[in-house]
């Protein structure tokens, strides 16, 4: 159904672009078909311009939500296009640029979703930092903490400042990865976050339960995005990105879309606290 290595070395700077990658990446631009199971929700999408993140903003419009997408200021050509195909779904479509590892944007961006949507019914945690390194001594302080602080602090801090405009019958969904169940040598500071990322969803399903509020995590595996050309995989490892799983190829953000749905929508009453594997036939959720 898509494109199998090898492909094309490709090095961007970070945070990267869906728009220059080749082959580009299908986001359901052409494919995803609705049919309102969201009809009447409004979503904040962190990392939305590109990747799993554009996917789920793109589904989430064509099924009846405003979507708010979350991105950094560098990104924006990217968050155009998404932008204007939420507007052509006949949804209400914002964008908030800002870098998340500053907790004051984190709070902001909430602020202004609810100011613009009069409130949240979804919040998609889905904005990551990966950077593959070698060597445990080749990772500086400053590398880490932006680790840390986008894929750990940033879910915390936004979902803290979300908590009290979200009803019952509101979801939480978070972006984990295979990496914390599987972890690669490379990706050492990466995998340890998505791992912690596995223990929120587990942690705060538990804890917000009782009040309605569904928390649920989806993890991935190799999926064509811009955070993999960008510096999450060796470009040598870009040529044959995918070509071990069983599929023999990488996933495409598209193919995880309807899973974002799922997890959103209301007929999935009694899922919570589930993490949702989708890796090509490795992983082990």
């Amino acid at each position: 159904m898509y494109p199998a290595p090898p492909f094309n070395k490709q090095p961007q700077e970070v945070p990267g672009l869906a728009s220059k990658m080749d082959p580009v990446p299908d986001h359901g631009e052409k494919s995803y078909k609705g049919s309102g199971r969201l009809a009447g929700r409004r979503a904040l999408i962190t990392g939305g311009d590109s990747g799993i993140g554009r996917a789920a903003a793109i589904a989430y419009a064509r099924e009846g939500a405003d979507v708010v997408i979350g991105y950094l200021p560098q990104e924006q050509s990217d968050a155009d296009e998404v932008l204007k195909l939420i507007e052509e779904a006949g949804s209400k479509g914002f964008g908030i640029p800002g870098d998340i590892t500053s907790r004051e944007f984190c709070e902001t961006l909430v602020a202004q979703t609810v100011e613009k949507l009069g409130g949240i019914d979804i919040l998609v945690n889905n904005a990551g930092h990966q950077q593959a390194v070698d060597s445990l001594l080749d990772i500086s302080p400053e590398a880490f903490d932006v680790t840390m602080k986008t894929n750990i602090y940033a879910p915390f801090w936004i979902t803290k400042a979300a908590l009290p405009h979200l009803e019952p019958g509101s979801v939480i969904i978070s972006t984990s990865s295979v990496q914390a169940y599987d972890p690669s040598e490379n990706l050492f500071d990466y995998a340890q976050t998505k791992a912690a990322n596995v223990a929120f969803v587990k942690s705060l399903a538990k804890q917000l339960g009782p009040k309605g509020i569904r928390v649920n995590g989806v993890a991935p595996g190799p999926v064509w995005t811009p955070l993999q050309t960008s510096g999450g995989q060796p470009q040598d490892a870009i040529v044959e990105f995918g070509k071990a799983t069983p599929l023999g190829r990488p996933g495409q953000p598209a193919e995880l879309a309807s899973i974002y749905v799922q997890l959103a929508d209301g007929s999935a009453s009694y899922a919570t606290g589930q993490i949702y594997g989708a890796a090509g036939g490795n992983g082990h959720p």
